[in-house]
């Protein structure tokens, strides 16, 4: 497989920023919930378990990246299992970032509707995300970066500034008393936000465009712990406000920022959480967007990526509109067999493929030190 032509370049810092919202943008809204149902009050000790695959999937992507720095996981793994094999993992790769792309924007559109724009068809809300995405993604890989830099700092003092004007209403009470079942629940929770943390095998797609990719390891470990972090913090304001209501509401972090009361002047704080929502989305969905292209160009051994951006960008919106018939499903399917689905995929596949690298790796060696 030729390696994908792209000639824009990003720094270290740049990649782990671009993970960010990657990660956190849905997140941030539904996984309180689902780590609630299966935890309880201890959820917040979920992602600090989860983070360990987020940091086992990038210590993966980094060494995959040394042993093949010009490619991602499509293209290595043409060269670790052979032309055939490596085509079908190739083509697994593309199904699941097509499916993912369309339950991203799907889960988008789901919200927008539900919460803002009750009137508005859901084919013209995600129709509008998938155009404004393709244009993105048109451009590179350093727009998506530019992006994603300008972006996640405003993302970033949204948060806060929703998170400190609700101070007065929390209780942290509601945490006590922690462990009472044991450490067990925490664990069923953290399996659920492992869906999360394995999305960080999507480095490996990024780093053959670091231009300082000796610090790529130490950026994307600073990532994992920024969302894993962000994620304690979110399910702590959370439980404090909701308390063991908390697993009743479908999105908690808007039902907090509906509580926000400041002098009767600053309240009703959705606006705001509605602009986080669209930019992390955004970055998101262009972020997968990327990716699939890439999957596609280095699975079709084609020579650029552009020409093919609006095709799959059509081809992407009754993808989004197929892949679950209501939001019930959709919430059915995550809460279930969903979450093996990813993890298993996009977590085992590279793990296998890095240990079978090593071994060739190692033959190899050995074969080199007998002819010497």
């Amino acid at each position: 497989m030729r390696t994908l032509i792209e000639k824009g370049k990003i720094s270290a810092f740049q990649m782990a920023i671009m993970m960010y919202p990657t990660i956190i943008a849905t997140a941030i809204i539904s996984l309180p919930t689902i780590m609630a149902t299966n935890a309880g009050r201890d959820l917040w000790l979920s992602p600090i378990v989860a983070s360990l695959l987020g940091i086992l999937m990038t210590f993966t992507a980094y060494q995959l990246n040394k042993l093949y720095p010009k490619t991602s996981i499509v293209g290595s793994s043409g060269q670790i299992l052979g032309r055939f094999p490596g085509t079908i993992v190739g083509f697994i790769f593309f199904f699941v970032y097509a499916h993912d792309n369309g339950f991203v924007i799907r889960q988008y559109g789901e919200f927008i509707v539900s919460a803002f724009l009750p009137e508005t068809p859901l084919l013209v809300v995600v129709s509008s995300m998938v155009l404004v995405c393709a244009f993105a993604v048109r451009g590179g890989v350093e727009v998506l970066a530019r992006c994603a830099q300008m972006f996640v700092p405003i993302m970033i003092v949204i948060l806060l500034l929703i998170y400190i004007l609700i101070i007065p209403d929390l209780k942290p009470s509601h945490m006590f008393p922690i462990m009472e079942k044991g450490i067990k629940p925490s664990l069923i929770g953290s399996f659920f936000a492992q869906g999360w943390f394995v999305e960080f095998i999507d480095v490996s797609f990024l780093l053959p465009f670091v231009t300082d990719r000796e610090k790529g390891a130490k950026w994307a470990m600073i990532a994992v712990i920024t969302v894993m972090l962000t994620m304690v913090i979110t399910s702590l304001v959370a439980l404090f406000l909701l308390g063991p209501i908390i697993d009743s509401f479908n999105y908690p972090v808007m039902n907090a920022a509906r509580y926000v009361s400041l002098a009767d002047f600053v309240e009703h704080m959705e606006s705001l959480l509605m602009a986080f929502w669209v930019l992390g989305v955004f970055v998101k969905n262009s972020v997968y967007y990327y990716l699939l292209i890439l999957i596609t160009s280095e699975w079709l051994n084609l020579s650029d990526y552009r020409p093919i951006v609006f095709p799959l960008g059509f081809l992407l919106v009754p993808i989004t509109m197929w892949v679950f018939p209501n939001l019930q499903e959709m919430s059915h399917f995550f809460n279930t067999s969903g979450m093996f689905y990813i993890v298993s995929i996009k977590g085992i596949i590279p793990i296998l493929l890095l240990i079978l690298a090593f071994a060739r790796k190692k033959n190899r060696t050995r074969k080199e030190e007998r002819q010497a």
